[in-house]
């Protein structure tokens, strides 16, 4: 929260700093928070870029809020959190987030949206914004990289479970020699290579109990094991899959980390910050 007492002039007390929770006004199901630095000025003019933090299956919005608090204040970054609540599409529903799409529900435009509401409530610097995500959050980043790169200026991908590889030779979720069909827009292979893509997992991060797609799962359909069998054989297929296809690739492995962030959110605040540094004005 704001460290003054009182409202501001158009914003609330509980806009600045640690914000609130709010409903999205696209689809209330869904609930987002912030951080705003405390040199946000309502009159002043100095504008901010926009990190979106997509958390992971165990839905932990205010922790990656939290964590990038210290960055935000560092880089005059204002961070954006959205929560995808369990149980949306069907009781036991933990992953349907994660393909950005389940039936007439569009988590994507759910989450454009929230960028816009935060770019009519605050001084947002430009319509391309910084985005990271682990494991669950990863799996959002990177198929959200395939279907708005011209809305990123960076993509952080740690760690996702399940790669949808850049593969014209296969179906999605596999790959995407379907996309236009399945999203209704084509991979646009130029913007993606306007984007700085990190990925980042730890080392020791080997474990598929998670992981592993069998014919009785949901999401089995062929070329379900293509890119490996851990998360550093997908995260790996992954990065080779854009490579190919001329998208610059920045990976960090941190030897003795497990399937934990904690440790590696300090490589993503030092390559968003390398980005923002690189970036026009």
């Amino acid at each position: 929260m704001r460290k003054v007492s009182g409202h501001g002039k158009r914003l609330s007390y509980y806009d600045f700093g640690h914000t609130t929770v709010y409903a999205s006004r696209f689809d209330q199901r869904f609930p987002y928070c912030a951080y705003v630095p405390e040199d946000y000025d309502e009159d002043g003019d100095k504008t901010y870029a926009l990190a979106v933090i997509v958390h992971g299956t165990e839905r932990g919005m205010l922790a990656y809020r939290d964590a990038f608090a210290d960055f935000a204040e560092q880089n005059g970054v204002i961070v954006l959190a959205p929560l995808f609540p369990a149980n949306i599409c069907f009781p036991g529903d933990l992953s349907s987030y994660k393909m950005l799409r389940e039936g007439d529900l569009h988590y994507d435009a759910v989450m454009l949206d929230m960028v816009e509401e935060m770019r009519e409530r605050y001084r947002i610097r430009g319509d391309r914004v910084l985005m990271y995500g682990f494991s669950g959050g990863g799996h959002f980043t990177h198929r959200f990289l395939f279907l708005h790169p011209e809305r990123l200026l960076a993509a952080s991908i740690g760690a996702p479970g399940v790669v949808t590889l850049l593969d014209f030779d296969h179906d999605f979720w596999v790959g995407v020699r379907d996309f236009e069909k399945v999203f209704g827009k084509k991979v646009d292979l130029d913007a993606m290579r306007k984007v700085a893509v990190q990925m980042v997992i730890g080392g020791d991060d080997l474990q598929t109990w998670e992981i592993t797609i069998t014919p009785d799962d949901a999401w089995w359909m062929p070329g379900a094991d293509l890119a490996g069998a851990t998360r550093n054989d997908r995260i790996r297929s992954l990065k080779g899959s854009l490579e190919k296809h001329g998208v610059e690739v920045q990976l960090d492995v941190m030897p003795g980390i497990t399937h934990d962030d904690r440790e590696l959110i300090a490589k993503v605040k030092d390559f968003f910050a390398r980005t923002l540094n690189a970036a026009p004005v």
